[in-house]
């Protein structure tokens, strides 16, 4: 499997999380502690953004929420790639039994953090690889569900990915992630964003977010995986930002670098609210 899994890209705001919770954090310990996401607010209008348990509770509400739509049956196989800290895999194990549940990351901190913090259930097997996502390490049919949630843009190739997800699932089987999906006439501005040397100084690092709703129906139909729900949530996700400006503000670190991230934070909740970047759920089924 080793030979298979490429070197995994420099992720900022990954490196100073892990280093924050190495530290004893116990504001980003209980936000961030599970779930390595946005947060779902079912009434954004009585989110509480200076409240990690608030936030922690949105996360968790947002694995949920693609959860439901993934349909996942006592006696599934389910694969989630780029699980995180495998907070996905352990809110699947308490709404559903009987479950085979493997979760793939290439990043070996990541991993570690995972096998500590979620154990499989008696009667359910849990169990964390080391693997690229546009090359599964695993047997073709192997799987009835897959999972990436808000991963998807780190990968180097959404139609590999894509490609390697309908080798991987069973007849009938369904891929669900989460994504930002950008309007049409965003997607120029989207492009700019990869530039080198804003990817350098990016606190999210390399992020491909140029894949509009039409580009994803393509890629899934020439992989044999047509969408078959593509979800708007933007709205309940928007109170994310408040809380991330807020965390960035009470860390220690001054200058250029956080400033930029708070910049970076300011246009996402913009272009957010103007429908041009959609925080999306999307849904694949296998044919």
């Amino acid at each position: 499997m080793a030979d298979r899994v490429r070197t995994p890209v420099t992720l900022p705001y990954i490196d100073q999380l892990l280093a924050q919770l190495a530290r004893g954090n116990a504001a980003l310990e209980q936000s961030f502690g599970r779930h390595i996401h946005w947060g779902y607010w079912p009434d954004p209008a009585i989110a509480q953004p200076d409240r990690p348990e608030d936030y922690a509770e949105a996360a968790e509400r947002l694995s949920l929420e693609l959860l439901d739509l993934a349909g996942i049956t006592p006696g599934m196989r389910v694969l989630d790639a780029g699980c995180g800290f495998g907070g996905t895999l352990a809110c699947l194990q308490d709404r559903v039994e009987g479950l085979d549940l493997t979760g793939l990351n290439i990043d070996p901190r990541q991993l570690q953090r995972a096998r500590q913090l979620a154990q499989p259930r008696p009667g359910s097997f849990l169990r964390f690889a080391a693997g690229d996502a546009c090359t599964l390490p695993f047997a073709d049919a192997s799987f009835d569900r897959v999972l990436a949630v808000e991963c998807i843009f780190h990968f180097p190739s959404r139609a590999a990915f894509l490609a390697e997800v309908r080798r991987v699932l069973r007849p009938g089987g369904a891929l669900v992630i989460s994504d930002f999906v950008p309007a049409t006439v965003w997607v120029p501005m989207a492009r700019m964003a990869r530039w080198p040397a804003l990817e350098r100084l990016n606190l999210f690092g390399a992020c491909d977010v140029t894949c509009s709703a039409a580009r994803y129906r393509q890629l899934a139909a020439q992989a044999g995986l047509p969408v078959t729900t593509l979800r708007d949530i933007t709205r309940h996700t928007l109170p994310t930002y408040a809380f991330l400006g807020r965390m960035l503000a009470r860390g220690t670190r001054r200058g250029f670098g956080q400033s930029l991230a708070h910049s970076g934070l300011g246009m996402l909740d913009w272009v957010g609210r103007r429908g041009l970047l959609r925080y999306s759920l999307l849904r694949f089924d296998r044919v």
